[in-house]
């Protein structure tokens, strides 16, 4: 049951998960570096709220620019 838990916690912080969901998809389109950098950021948003979705806009906005 301590697994139960842990799920509940990660879903209480949908930053995080948007962030898992991003790098899930930059990771089938080929894109490894944003990939991996996405799911850092959802890593460290579990601890930090927000750095997850911080990292995903600066992404965008950075492709947007280029």
């Amino acid at each position: 049951m301590a697994t139960t838990g842990n799920r509940a916690s990660v879903l209480k912080k949908p930053a995080a998960v948007t962030t898992l969901i991003d790098a899930a998809v930059e990771l089938t389109r080929g894109r490894r570096r944003t990939g991996v950098l996405l799911l850092g950021a959802a890593l460290l948003s579990l601890r930090a709220t927000g750095i997850g979705m911080i990292a995903s806009i600066l992404l965008r906005v950075y492709r947007r620019r280029r």
